[in-house]
């Protein structure tokens, strides 16, 4: 008869076996989706390459876009946090058009640096259900409503449009810098905000 500490113990191993599982899938994934378009990489490539079965991976992830959102999540949350606790004009304290031109440069930054996995874990429509995408859009509406922007419900969907990973990779592969991305978003922001 198992007793309770057997049986704890062996809960433990399995959370362990788990979290071992989880670093594994991830780690394959983003090798995965950075060598290769992440829209044709498959839950089979990302089991074979983390050494798992399929039923492991299915386990934690239902499809390939919910493997890349639990790795674009942490660098989300990390531009989350400056948002909201982040020395300005990230952070909270400076004007609504200098904000809103931070946010838009950092967010092209974290493109740069993802765009692979945002592309992954964001196809089409998909990119309004998951993600951060909610919490950039109230943080671009209410930038826009303290700084009395007519329509701003219309307006802040529009702002983030040039974020989607698609754009940025088609101006990206057109040539377009990061720095000159940056200075149109900006000319847009402060427009917005006048």
């Amino acid at each position: 008869m198992a007793t309770r500490e057997t049986n704890a113990a062996e809960a433990t191993r399995e959370r362990a076996d788990a979290a071992r599982n989880r670093t594994k899938v991830l780690s394959a994934a983003a090798r995965l989706f950075s060598d290769d378009d992440p829209r044709t990489v498959t839950m089979e490539d990302i089991a074979r390459a983390a050494g798992v079965g399929r039923g492991t991976l299915y386990r934690r992830y239902p499809d390939v876009a919910s493997v890349a959102a639990a790795l674009l999540d942490e660098h989300e949350r990390l531009l989350q946090g400056e948002l909201l606790h982040g020395d300005p004009p990230l952070g909270p304290g400076a004007p609504p058009a200098d904000r809103l031109t931070a946010f838009l440069g950092a967010m092209i930054d974290l493109l740069e640096q993802h765009s692979h996995l945002a592309l992954g874990a964001e196809p089409g429509a998909k990119r309004f259900t998951v993600g951060a995408y909610g919490f950039w859009r109230a943080h671009v509406l209410a930038l826009l409503r303290e700084a009395n922007t007519p329509d701003p419900e219309a307006l802040a969907d529009a702002l983030l449009a040039p974020l989607a990973p698609e754009v940025f990779l088609h101006q990206r592969g057109q040539g377009l810098s990061t720095d000159r991305l940056k200075a149109a978003l900006a000319r847009l922001a402060h427009a917005a905000t006048a």
